[in-house]
């Protein structure tokens, strides 16, 4: 169900996350993707180190996302809060789903934590779809981090069942 990505699919990995940004734009969300997030140079980039995965359901690409292993700059400063566990951590970043069927945030989140006893992911102020989906995935409101171009974002995480007994 799970894999890594590859460069032959790179054009319909677009068009995921084409469809993708098409629907934030569509539920008051334009700006966090605007009209050309990702840039098929870091999706390539992705891919080519090992951190792009898809969803695979029938032979159908379902959903896109990047899941990385270690410390994430971005996330070294966390304001209003703090995280739930310091130490190590996987991060969800930009999950796209291709739209034809629910509960793929949870297959994902579910998988990534199979992968790691600690989860991170941000999301935009107006991504209410993505905060829904975290929220109501086991994930708790930390505080607020910031990007590299200074924009905020909401910082989540999820502790693994390993982890939880040792918080």
């Amino acid at each position: 169900m799970f894999r890594g990505a590859n460069r032959f699919e790179l054009d319909q990995i677009m068009e995921i996350y084409a469809r993708a940004r098409a629907f934030m734009a569509q539920n008051g969300n334009p700006a966090q993707w605007g009209d050309s997030y990702p840039p098929r140079e870091l999706i390539e980039e992705d891919i080519l180190s090992n951190r792009l995965f898809v969803c695979v359901i029938n032979g159908e690409l379902e959903a896109v996302f990047a899941f990385i292993l270690g410390e994430d700059p971005t996330y070294k400063q966390i304001e209003d809060g703090r995280w739930l566990s310091d130490g190590p951590y996987g991060t969800l970043h930009r999950l796209a789903s291709a739209g034809h069927r629910k509960g793929i945030g949870k297959l994902v989140t579910d998988w990534c934590l199979e992968h790691c006893d600690s989860l991170r992911a941000d999301t935009h102020a107006d991504n209410k779809v993505m905060q829904h989906v975290l929220e109501s995935n086991g994930f708790e409101r930390c505080g607020i981090i910031h990007l590299a171009n200074g924009s905020p974002r909401i910082a989540y995480q999820k502790l693994g069942i390993r982890q939880m007994g040792r918080e």
